[in-house]
């Protein structure tokens, strides 16, 4: 598989494409849209899910969240199978221009990790209505067919995100207006919005205050910022994907209470009436903030020593800000005065096995709290996540394919 981003045989093509206004192209664009609702649907999904699981519990694998997340990964991967089958046997000029080579097939390398993805999706599904049958209900998040899962959704939401990089950087390598510029924002956020379902159970407002939240966003969202911030094609990069990220958010913080449901498993320790929401996101637009102003401050500057400046004050301002406005945020969160539909906080998250008596205090577990030997090693993780995103958001800067 050839997996070339940037050759300057490859730029002209998808240059030359681009000024000709090609119709293969424009299907392309449109196609990729699509994915990008799919991988929407997707994460939609998966947040209604763990909120059924939350409320009413499992009752059977044909619930409407199960439903809407096979959809999401169904129409994906059916859109991406197209790509490939055009460029494959209708040989479109077009996108054979922007496509790698796969086992004989054609397809722009985004459209091959959206097929896998949905493919990984779609195999998970019997082996997770399997898993339930033999064994009854998750005691995690991540069991192994949700695993593979996951790992197929979060393929389906990447694949859509490197199509709608490679589009824009095809744009403005044929020196038109950039008017896909916001696509791969969108695809970023979803994508970080997708992610960070997998730190859930980590990220309770009560557990804001512990050594594992710290070391496990330090992990996290560094990579989805730094890489943002790094796309130099589009300013404010990291802020404008954070707020796409908190959007979706918080969409299900607010919805999803306004339909009735009740528990139907025991045991019942709080007797939900409505769905239960997420807990409200992570403030990171904060962080992101002052990610961008970095990234613009050393935009033009080239070098190692640039690259380990960015790297370390990235990850140096995203770990002093984050745990600052988290650790006063989440005070917040999980007292009375959260307790309202907007920030849906003081035990508004619980599912119904939740102990509404601990809903107002941080929850303290061996070795939890944060002390300067946690902020070191978080430090360490924070300065890989950020290593990750640059060298992440260098790549999408360049793929045309």
């Amino acid at each position: 598989m050839n997996t070339t981003t940037v050759s300057p045989s490859l730029g002209l093509e998808g240059a030359d494409s681009v000024r000709r206004g090609d119709a293969g192209l424009s299907t392309l664009h449109r196609l990729t849209t699509l994915i990008i609702i799919g991988g929407a649907f997707i994460t939609f999904g998966i947040l209604w899910d763990i909120s059924w699981h939350a409320t009413i519990g499992r009752d059977t694998f044909w619930t409407p969240a199960h439903m809407m997340i096979y959809l999401g990964g169904t129409l994906s991967g059916c859109l991406a199978g197209w790509i490939a089958f055009s460029a494959t046997f209708l040989k479109s000029e077009a996108l054979r221009g922007v496509s790698v080579r796969l086992l004989g097939a054609w397809a722009p390398l985004g459209a091959w990790v959206t097929i896998w993805g949905a493919l990984a999706m779609l195999t998970s599904a019997p082996l997770d209505d399997w898993w339930h049958n033999a064994y009854g209900l998750d005691v995690k998040i991540l069991s192994p067919p949700h695993a593979l899962l996951a790992a197929g959704m979060y393929g389906v939401v990447t694949g859509g995100h490197l199509l709608a990089a490679a589009a824009r950087n095809r744009a403005v390598a044929g020196g038109v207006s950039a008017g896909v510029a916001w696509l791969p924002l969108v695809a970023n956020g979803v994508q970080l919005a997708l992610s960070s379902i997998l730190l859930t159970e980590l990220s309770f407002p009560n557990l804001q205050r512990s050594a594992t939240f710290a070391m496990a966003s330090a992990a996290l969202y560094p990579t989805f910022l730094v890489s943002a911030a790094r796309q130099s094609a589009t300013r404010w990069a990291a802020t404008k994907m954070s707020f796409v990220y908190m959007a979706v958010m918080c969409v299900m913080v607010w919805i999803l209470p306004l339909f009735p449901a009740e528990p139907k498993l025991a045991p019942i320790f709080n007797r939900l009436t409505h769905m239960a929401p997420p807990a409200f996101p992570h403030l990171l637009f904060i962080p992101a903030l002052a990610l961008d102003l970095l990234a613009m401050g050393i935009r033009n500057k080239s070098g190692w020593a640039w690259e380990a400046g960015r790297v370390l004050g990235s990850a140096t301002l995203f770990l002093v800000l984050f745990l600052f406005v988290q650790w006063h945020f989440s005070a917040f969160l999980i007292s009375p005065m959260a307790d309202n539909a907007f920030f849906a906080g003081h035990g508004r998250y619980f599912s119904y096995m939740g102990d509404l008596q601990y809903a107002g205090q941080f929850w303290e577990r061996r070795n939890a709290s944060i002390e300067f030997s946690t902020l070191g090693w978080a430090g360490l993780i924070a300065i890989a996540s950020a290593l990750v995103g640059s060298r992440g958001g260098r790549f999408l800067t360049r793929i045309l394919r």
